[in-house]
């Protein structure tokens, strides 16, 4: 397989990949999928010959996304991305709590419920919520 990308779009590439593999791999620990390290680090090995060898690491052998890469911006995309997700799981769970499942008969309160709660959440983050530990 040959695929051609301007340099602009390959570095785009290297972002998707390691967010992917991001995702997959950073809460497994020893567990990890190594195939989508393998993945990760031949889309990197192409940072040595395309000018870009600051974006890549040997580590144990293996070609990795180096520590400038990994400080440069990627991890505030993936928190805010974080961010969003927690705030829109933890809206929806509350509403649950609130009104029940969702059902024909409450899918609109049940949207309502969960727009306050975001706009409380964008206002105020986490600085109103308070935890009973009984």
């Amino acid at each position: 397989m040959e695929l051609k990308l301007t340099p602009k779009q390959y570095r785009r590439l290297l972002d998707l990949v390691y967010i992917g593999n991001w995702v997959l791999n950073s809460t497994r620990g020893e567990d990890r999928i190594k195939e989508y390290d393998e993945v990760e680090s031949l889309i990197f090995s192409y940072c040595l010959n395309r000018g870009m060898t600051n974006l890549v690491e040997l580590y144990e052998g293996e070609l990795i996304p180096s520590r400038a890469f990994a400080d440069g911006g990627i991890h505030e995309a993936i928190m805010a991305y974080e961010d969003v997700t927690f705030f829109e799981i933890l809206a929806e769970e509350l509403a649950m709590r609130d009104l029940g499942e969702p059902t024909r008969e409450n899918y609109e309160a049940l949207m309502d419920r969960m727009e306050q709660y975001m706009g409380e959440f964008e206002e105020n983050g986490t600085d109103h919520i308070t935890v009973d530990m009984e």
